[in-house]
């Protein structure tokens, strides 16, 4: 998990638990059914551009399909993880450029920082947050320190960019996780199977990494 509990940790990363914090670590309500979050639609207002632009990230194209009826979904898979995004034509009444503060988690910041950079990426410079909440803030806030982390504490570096709608997104240096994060093998998805018929487009069926 990457979107929660994760202000800054000062005093060398100590920050005190609140109460809703352990109760989830603790592990003792978690479902039992898995749910497991796969996809994050991004609105967009030009798709071609879009994929350009997620493509030269050097992200795994899954699919590009497009319908009779006008509708387009292209999904793209970071490399690493086990959700992927989606935008495309007809998929979101939302304003391009609305997504916010998309997590990208890595155990490495400069080094994922160095490689966005080399594919022609604006990326900002690595910082740290120096009150909670401070990665949540525009670029150039006071709150944001330069550089990583003074002792690396997981959880507390990051760098962002945006894509050229403005939908941003927050690299985050994760080296030792929480209590209670497990990691689980994701399932084979069928693009086609989720849509519930079969596209009009050339492609089959998306390799899952």
């Amino acid at each position: 998990m990457a979107g929660e509990f994760k202000a800054a940790r000062l005093a060398k990363g100590k920050a005190a638990m609140t109460q809703l914090e352990e109760q989830v670590i603790s592990g003792a309500k978690v479902a039992a059914v898995d749910m497991k979050l796969e996809v994050a639609v991004i609105p967009v207002s030009d798709v071609d551009r879009a994929k350009e632009f997620y493509g030269r990230l050097g992200w795994r194209l899954d699919a590009d399909f497009r319908f009779d009826n006008g509708f387009r979904v292209v999904q793209f898979t970071p490399p690493g993880s086990e959700s992927s995004i989606q935008f495309g034509a007809k998929v979101t009444p939302a304003a391009p450029g609305s997504a916010q503060s998309l997590y990208l988690v890595g155990s490495d910041i400069v080094a994922a920082r160095n490689q966005l950079v080399a594919r022609g990426v604006n990326v900002s410079e690595v910082f740290h947050p120096g009150a909670p909440g401070a990665h949540f803030q525009p670029d150039g806030s006071s709150t944001r320190l330069s550089g990583p982390s003074p002792d690396h504490t997981s959880y507390s570096s990051y760098a962002t960019f945006s894509d050229p709608d403005g939908n941003s997104w927050l690299l985050q240096e994760v080296t030792t996780r929480l209590p209670g994060r497990v990691e689980h093998a994701r399932d084979d998805v069928c693009l086609c199977e989720r849509f519930g018929e079969r596209p009009s487009a050339r492609g089959g069926r998306p390799r899952r990494a």
